[in-house]
């Protein structure tokens, strides 16, 4: 059960993100602004508290179905894709409702819910940019029966912004220090950094692959749906020819702010690459896998060479191999999970959701333009209220 106080709030913070490995459900308590207000962004962030962090399975036919979506691959009718945006909607509520009941919480003890939803297309730089993830706020609402803020990326790429990523007003808030330069580093799908230096502006941006081709590859070659512990790229070796390859990509060498997913880094991305090469399976994922090492690094060392400690998050602080990876090219860099500082790594982004749920209703902006290229602040997301 959550701390009793007059001073706190509780809110949910739901996420599925571009690997589509799960439903994370983070249940957090953060000050009630309207009996003890908060100004300072630092000190909001210091007031959020895991209370229980669950992570649910997709059903497996969903999963695959949004996953071929989400590298377009496919094209789907109206009709499905209306299915399919009440269909995540129904299990992101599920997965809420089944977190509440373990928690021994209530729905009417919530505030609010903050709901990312399932990306299905990431566009943003093209004629007519555009954002999409689907699990329609209403219905979340109303199973619930919670107020539940959704759709937050869509408002900040009609300002002009990527819309991505969105974490780093959050990361400022819980992992600033004014003694050394940090990056927040999430290896999710996509790796993201949040660069927080000691004094000035935070930026942020995407570096590339970072799970999700290790788990592609891993899926078709082995029938897992990711490398434990790393060990399937382990017992292959590098292939710098390939490895070269894959880094010619324009993409990499493109300058922040930036943002990707599936739609460009997918299996058919790979294959194209390998073309007539004939490679062992488990050298084509320990290639992959310093790829995503390689890029991070390298865009680090770009951005803020002066960087002293990066904190790690998301499924890919478990593939100990990678965190290795990344530490070799990053050397007199400290490479550490974000437990060290108080936050679950695989609960960071659910909780995220949660406080930007709460700067929504709280009338505060939720995107840092120096992030995402917006023309400004804005207030993000749509509300859907309980009833």
């Amino acid at each position: 059960m959550p701390t009793s106080s007059t001073h706190s709030l509780l809110y949910l913070g739901l996420i599925s993100g571009t690997s589509a490995d799960g439903i994370d459900v983070a249940l957090v308590q953060m000050a009630d602004e309207r009996s003890a207000p908060v100004a300072d962004m630092r000190a909001q962030g210091s007031r959020c508290e895991l209370v229980c962090g669950r992570t649910y399975a997709w059903n497996a036919g969903l999963r695959a179905r949004l996953i071929t979506l989400g590298q377009g691959q496919d094209h789907v009718s109206l009709d499905e894709l209306g299915a399919l945006d009440v269909q995540v909607a129904m299990a992101f509520a599920e997965a809420a409702c089944q977190l509440l009941h373990e928690a021994g919480v209530t729905a009417d003890q919530v505030h609010a819910l903050g709901s990312h939803g399932q990306t299905v297309r990431h566009r943003p730089d093209g004629k007519h940019p555009f954002t999409w993830q689907i699990g329609d706020g209403n219905v979340i609402a109303e199973r619930c029966g919670i107020t539940t803020v959704a759709d937050f990326r869509r408002r900040d790429v009609a300002a002009g912004g990527h819309g991505a990523p969105l974490m780093p007003a959050f990361h400022a808030a819980m992992l600033h220090s004014d003694i050394e330069d940090r990056a927040v580093l999430n290896l999710g799908g996509i790796a993201n950094f949040t660069l927080l230096p000691r004094a000035g502006q935070v930026r942020g941006f995407d570096t590339g692959p970072a799970n999700a081709l290790l788990d592609a590859w891993c899926e078709r070659h082995v029938g897992h749906v990711y490398d434990a512990d790393g060990q399937f790229a382990a017992s292959g070796n590098l292939d710098e020819a390939l490895l070269s390859r894959l880094l010619d990509d324009p993409w990499f060498a493109t300058p922040p702010p930036k943002s990707t997913g599936r739609e460009q880094f997918h299996l058919d991305w790979v294959d194209a690459r390998l073309g007539t090469l004939t490679r062992a399976p488990q050298d084509v994922q320990a290639t992959l896998l310093e790829l995503s090492a390689a890029t991070i690094a390298d865009a680090l060392l770009a951005t803020q060479p002066d960087t002293r400690r990066v904190l790690v998050c998301g499924g890919g602080v478990r593939n100990p191999l990678l965190l290795a990876r990344i530490g070799a090219r990053l050397p007199g860099v400290i490479v550490e999970s974000t437990a060290m500082h108080g936050l679950d790594p695989d609960f960071v982004e659910a909780m995220g959701f949660a406080w930007l749920a709460r700067e929504t209703l709280a009338g505060r902006p939720g995107n840092l333009p120096s992030v995402t290229g917006a023309h400004g602040p804005r207030v993000l997301g749509v509300i859907h209220p309980a009833t």
